[in-house]
């Protein structure tokens, strides 16, 4: 009976894990077999082949960190708003704001130029893990690290480049195998076009992580080329490139369960974790970082609704301050949901039952895991209480400014960017509230840190009421604050503050929130950060040995490395959801959406008066679809992370369907651990994009040289 009982058990722990749309798969190891029976029509040949064009060579790496994509055949790109949202702003000023009134070029000499942004290209990958672990069998450690360093730079000394060309070697499965990307950088990147500000980042940070959604999150930017089509720095005599491969946009109507794949180049997840490494995040690390932001939010928002200028001044920081709250919200939820920690653990048994020696390596992560918990916590609280009490933040910065003056590491550029970041914090900045929020959330860590882990007297920080009257008194008089007086000024005249660095850094050191601070950051130094790094290096060593064991024994089982902002693919099918009991959503949403949402003047759901009125006279064109509307936003099961942002969602047949932003907050937990259920990437309809190009922007020059399918 036993053994019946853990066949079935066996059986069912496999079908848990069978792949079901999810993974990050290297282009050249894609899971060909279950994307054609999910609907691909093209081979894994057509999207990635290193020895002739193909989709491979329309996608890039965007300015090293989001993805974009070659969408004609003079090199014109679209990525994300949000990825291109630096460079728009550089090209703004007061008399024209490119990001409130959007920009659009009306031909290819109206193109600007962004010096130090690139574009990077794969051209090649290949496994290498041979060549990177010769005669590393024996070694471990710092000697183990040297060998794979010597051997990398061998391995890229003997290949054979061209100037234009790289040799990027990632380590791949914790260590376990090791790819080479050849890769190629264009210089000359331009930018073409962007909607405004409320259009491409509508609803900002309240909608970010939500559905419905209905932001048209997308910019444009040209490549640019030497004579030769070969990369070039800048230069009024570069030409627009000609891709080997530009992807043909499609305006079919989109039907949930139609295949859709996703091919860029995601940050970071971490998939096979043991089941101690998850329930720790589920119920440790991330509730610790909410809790910390629930006070800060709550303490903000008692201001903000009985004082209408606080609520402008802190709606941006609110937002943001809620974002990665959000975030860590659903992750929590998902895991919990979709039964992760359980799951995992029943997979351990799995594989325990095949291979008995896998119990040492998990009996040993469970060991160091529950070792690093404590300090891993209070690396938690430390964290985000410095991230959101603001007068940590400016303790903080004066505290490193202190450093390099003595140092004398202070040159005159420093000089500036310093003068610029408290520019920004002070801009915004209301102590009297700051000193509400530092001592709500220095009681929280009082209260939930071990006494092995406070600092001297923060004990006394445990008493709320005391905290509030304390920190307030302090506010008064810190210079830092802006409160106190320092020579007859105030800090916030930033200029006349830097005009006598000696005799300012002379008062800094007595502030009593940069010694406060200073007390703060050494004790978390002396008790946790050096324990957590050791930890984690034994963690790393287990986890690599049990990536390997998990490759060796689940022979059935198709394994994907996890995501570290190389190329990637990932599949799924367009999909709405039915995240909680009672609560379904659809997989698109629509123009009618957006006005929905309008708030006249808001700074997050205003919207351009010329697209109100292309809404109200329902000027549509080719753009609307069988419900008589312009699909704006869509869903689909595509496995995604950070990096993804910009990257191409393609139909069967490997046309341009979809942008992807973001996901969806319910299925944030699939960095940890994906699930088809729950999971969802968020992405704009190219009929949105080019209804916005062509109808709000008129901007018809630039969908001539696009290849729409109808």
């Amino acid at each position: 009976m036993k053994k019946i009982l853990l066949s079935a058990f066996a059986l069912s722990t496999v079908m848990a894990f069978a792949q079901q749309y999810g993974g990050m798969w290297i282009p050249t190891e894609v899971n060909e077999k279950e994307m054609k029976e999910l609907g691909m029509k093209i081979s894994a040949k057509d999207i990635f082949d290193p020895s002739k064009a193909s989709i491979k060579d329309a996608v890039v790496q965007f300015d090293g960190g989001c993805t974009a994509e070659i969408i004609s055949g003079k090199g014109l790109l679209l990525t994300n708003h949000h990825c291109g949202y630096d460079n728009i702003q550089s090209h703004s000023t007061v008399e024209n704001d490119l990001l409130t009134n959007g920009f659009w070029a009306k031909d290819m000499n109206g193109e600007l130029p962004n010096p130090g942004v690139t574009v990077d290209f794969i051209t090649d990958i290949k496994e290498v893990t041979k060549d990177i672990l010769a005669g590393t069998e024996s070694l471990t450690g710092k000697d183990l690290d040297a060998k794979i360093k010597q051997n990398t730079d061998s391995y890229i000394a003997s290949q054979k480049t061209e100037s234009y060309q790289k040799i990027s070697v990632r380590s791949m499965y914790y260590g376990n195998k090791y790819y080479a990307y050849v890769i190629e950088t264009y210089k000359d990147i331009r930018l073409v076009g962007a909607p405004p500000s409320a259009i491409g980042k509508y609803g900002s940070d309240t909608d970010n992580w939500v559905w419905p959604r209905h932001t048209g999150d997308f910019s444009m930017f040209r490549i640019y080329a030497d004579k030769n089509n070969k990369p070039a720095e800048y230069s009024k005599d570069n030409i627009p490139y000609t891709p080997k491969h530009f992807l043909p946009i499609s305006l079919k109507d989109k039907k949930e369960d139609d295949f859709t794949f996703v091919f860029g180049f995601p940050g970071r997840t971490t998939e096979y974790l043991p089941a101690i490494a998850v329930e720790k995040i589920m119920l440790e690390t991330d509730p610790a970082m909410i809790a910390v932001r629930d006070v800060a939010l709550k303490t903000l928002d008692e201001k903000m609704r009985t004082n209408a200028a606080t609520k402008i001044q802190y709606a941006s920081k609110y937002a943001r301050i809620a974002n990665y709250w959000k975030k860590w919200i659903g992750e929590v939820e998902g895991l919990k949901k979709s039964n992760a920690v359980e799951k995992k653990k029943q997979y351990e048994q799995t594989l325990i039952s095949k291979n008995p020696a896998i119990k040492t390596t998990i009996d040993g992560l469970n060991q160091k895991y529950n070792e690093q918990a404590p300090y891993n916590l209070h690396r938690a609280y430390y964290s985000e209480v410095v991230r959101n009490s603001e007068t940590f933040t400016l303790a903080g910065i004066y505290s490193n400014y202190i450093k390099a003056y003595e140092e004398g590491k202070m040159d005159a550029k420093s000089l500036e960017s310093l003068k610029t970041r408290l520019s920004e914090v002070y801009k915004d900045y209301d102590a009297e509230l700051d000193a509400k929020v530092t001592a709500k959330i220095l009681a929280l860590y009082a209260n939930k840190t071990p006494n092995q882990f406070l600092p001297k007297d923060f004990d006394l920080f445990r008493d709320v009421n005391k905290n509030l009257g304390m920190l307030g008194t302090v506010s008064k008089i810190s210079i830092i604050t802006g409160r106190g007086d320092l020579n007859g000024a105030k800090i916030t005249d930033i200029n006349k503050t830097f005009e006598d660095q000696k005799t300012l850094v002379e008062n800094l050191k007595k502030d009593p929130f940069v010694q406060m601070f200073g007390t703060f950051k050494s004790s978390y130094l002396e008790t946790t950060d050096g324990k957590v790094t050791s930890l984690q290096a034994d963690i790393d060593a287990l986890q690599k040995k049990f990536m390997a064991q998990q490759m060796e024994t689940d022979k059935e089982r198709k394994f994907f490395p996890d995501a570290n902002s190389t190329l990637r693919v990932t599949y799924g099918k367009v999909k709405g959801s039915n995240p909680r009991d009672a609560v379904t959503y659809g997989y698109q949403t629509h123009l009618a959406g957006v006005l929905e949402k309008y708030i006249p003047g808001d700074y997050e759901f205003d919207l351009p008066k010329k697209l109100i009125n292309l809404y109200n006279t329902k000027d549509y064109g080719i753009y609307k679809d069988k419900t008589g509307d312009v699909p704006v936003n869509f869903t689909a099961t595509n496995h995604t992370t950070g990096g993804n942002s910009g990257s191409p969602a393609l139909d069967a047949y490997g046309n341009l369907i979809g942008l992807n932003f973001d996901r969806q907050w319910e299925g944030t937990m699939s960095d940890i651990n994906y699930d088809p259920k729950l999971c969802r990437n968020i992405m704009v309809d190219t009929k949105y994009i080019l209804f916005v190009i062509d109808k709000y922007a008129d901007a018809k020059w630039l969908l001539n040289e696009m290849k729409i399918v109808k």
